[in-house]
């Protein structure tokens, strides 16, 4: 135990964290598109990757762990809030396809807007579209870290660039698909 409280391998893992908690941060609160939930979301997955540090600090990329557990606990949460934003719908009165529709995007998109579109994805696509993308993971990296084929990736992207161009073509429906 060093004196600060800090054994060497809290402190390796305490390196981890300020090195990759903002990265995290970011890509999950654009896969959910809230920074207090992304922020949650985030915490909770470093709270797993300190428990099992003497293990994932060995691996080449432990960010990739702490980042599918991230992308994991998102889509739970996702699941959460819609369930809860129906049940608010149905005890306002309001049908359960009711959608509202934001403003057509003039010439400029702004992020909100790209924001909205996103959140319309579905969770399999939003997902290989934020690493994509926002993390610049390629293709290879994404279907090892999901557990998927690289042409599932691919079909993930390409369907997903086609939703979101419609999205933003037309107005985005503000609307949560999982």
């Amino acid at each position: 135990m060093e004196a600060n409280g800090f054994a060497a391998e809290d402190a390796g893992f305490a390196e981890f964290y300020a090195g990759s908690y903002a990265r995290i941060v970011t890509l999950v609160a654009v896969l959910l598109g809230d920074q207090d939930e992304a922020q949650d979301v985030a915490q909770e997955a470093f709270a797993r990757a300190l428990g099992r540090w003497p293990r994932l600090r060995k691996y080449d990329v432990p960010e990739a762990w702490v980042r599918k557990v991230a992308f994991r606990l998102a889509v739970d949460s996702s699941r959460r809030t819609r369930r809860q934003r129906l049940l608010s719908a149905r005890l306002a009165g309001a049908g359960p396809g009711e959608a509202t529709r934001a403003e057509p995007p003039g010439d400029w998109l702004t992020f909100s807007d790209v924001a909205a579109a996103l959140a319309g994805l579905p969770m399999a696509q939003r997902e290989v579209i934020v690493l994509h993308y926002l993390a610049d993971l390629p293709v290879d990296q994404i279907a090892r870290d999901s557990g998927v084929p690289s042409g599932t990736v691919k079909s993930r992207l390409v369907a997903g660039r086609r939703r979101l161009e419609a999205a933003l073509k037309d107005g985005v429906e503000v609307t949560r698909n999982v």
